[in-house]
């Protein structure tokens, strides 16, 4: 028997080189098991401390080959400063955070968002409307954190968007659902067949026995608000809202539909816009009437009584047009237009449920070459300088 032969220096060398790589696979495999662990244990220590907020993620996957992880289970609360009651704000099933690889191919390096089954809820307390300002202030400051990369894509499916006051009596608890959306290049980071606007923004969601839909085009990267847009509701039951209605309007309908049409258009700080609400079908008192105090039916029946004067018979419907137009540092809308639309539609013409397309970003540019209107010169008259007064005389 023979004695094994010792190792040649290139074998050793061989054998040290092996093991190394085994050493470092090994570190990544235990790397790649614990990050998840690692980054939700950030992800929910930022969440917790996020100022006013207490947010809380159940789990997060990685998936390292196309630059994305996941958030299973995501929830944020509002936290009262003085009580420390928790109120709901935002939630979702899944949010998925990845690089945008339409914009990589590109020569971008942006995000892109996907978000299953998204619910915001806004709860009336006893805070100003600029709250809400500061509420998309801290999530996008929360985003970044998460997102390291701007957001150039976001799509959202089966969400709800809810409003709640158990302030008001009946409380207030109404929502659309089913909603959809669909954010697209919003770093402009690819070409768009669009120079002016080349971001867009799509909604649709459903609302009581009705649609909700909303399409607007935008420049992001703009100094000024530069944005073209439009949104619809058609034919809300207003049976289904009786509480929002009891609560803020102290009446109640036993039918009707409602249905609502608006435009806006901004560029270089001018805007140019209308709303145009329509209810159709409105009957206010009933049967279910007969229990209400005596200055309840007199409202309810001072609202039926309007609402019949002013309906257009051939189409049973009590529509307005409310226009609108100016600078964004002084928004005015002209109320004496609204109240002239309203008597006009009532008696003349009825007016189409359905968008005018009358509103863009060439009208807002245009708005000032405007001719005034007999009506206009009459009611929106200013008092003119003492000096055309005399070239008027003359």
């Amino acid at each position: 028997m023979t004695d094994a032969q010792p190792a040649t220096p290139k074998a050793i060398k061989r054998h040290h080189r092996l093991r190394t790589w085994l050493w470092i696979i090994g570190a990544l495999i235990a790397i790649r098991i614990a990050l998840p662990y690692i980054l939700l244990h950030v992800v929910n220590d930022r969440l917790e401390k996020m100022p006013g907020y207490y947010g809380h993620v159940d789990d997060l996957n990685l998936a390292l080959l196309r630059g994305a992880y996941q958030l299973e289970l995501f929830d944020l609360q509002r936290v009262d400063s003085v009580t420390l009651k928790r109120t709901p704000f935002l939630a979702a099933e899944l949010i998925d955070l990845s690089v945008e690889w339409k914009a990589l191919f590109r020569g971008s390096v942006v995000g892109e968002l996907l978000i299953e089954r998204p619910e915001v809820h806004f709860t009336k307390v006893a805070a100003e409307p600029e709250d809400v300002a500061k509420d998309t202030a801290d999530f996008k400051a929360l985003l970044k954190d998460l997102m390291p990369l701007q957001i150039n894509r976001i799509e959202a499916h089966n969400g709800s968007l809810r409003y709640l006051d158990p302030t008001s009596s009946p409380k207030v608890d109404v929502q659309m659902d089913e909603l959809e959306v669909l954010a697209l290049n919003l770093r402009n980071s690819y070409d768009s067949t669009d120079v002016l606007l080349p971001a867009s923004i799509k909604a649709d969601a459903n609302i009581y026995g009705g649609t909700f839909n909303f399409n607007m085009k935008l420049d992001p990267l703009a100094d000024d608000p530069t944005l073209d847009m439009n949104a619809e509701f058609k034919a809300l039951q207003l049976v289904k809202v009786n509480d929002f209605l009891q609560a803020y309007a102290n009446v109640d309908v036993n039918k009707g539909t409602f249905g609502l049409y608006t435009e806006i258009a901004t560029k270089d700080r001018k805007f140019q816009g209308y709303v145009k609400p329509i209810i159709k079908d409105l009957d206010v008192l009933g049967k279910e009437d007969k229990k209400d105090n005596i200055m309840r039916k007199f409202w309810e029946g001072l609202v039926g009584t309007v609402g019949d004067v002013l309906t257009n018979p051939s189409k049973d419907q009590v529509a307005t047009k409310l226009v609108f137009s100016g600078n964004l540092d002084g928004p005015r809308a002209n109320i004496f237009y609204a109240v002239i639309d309203l008597l006009r539609n009532a008696f003349i013409q009825a007016l189409q449920p359905a968008l005018d397309n009358e509103v863009n970003i060439a009208t807002v540019a245009a708005q000032d070459k405007e001719k005034q209107g007999f009506l206009k010169k009459i009611f929106d008259r200013k008092d003119k300088d003492p000096v055309d007064k005399k070239k008027d005389k003359k």
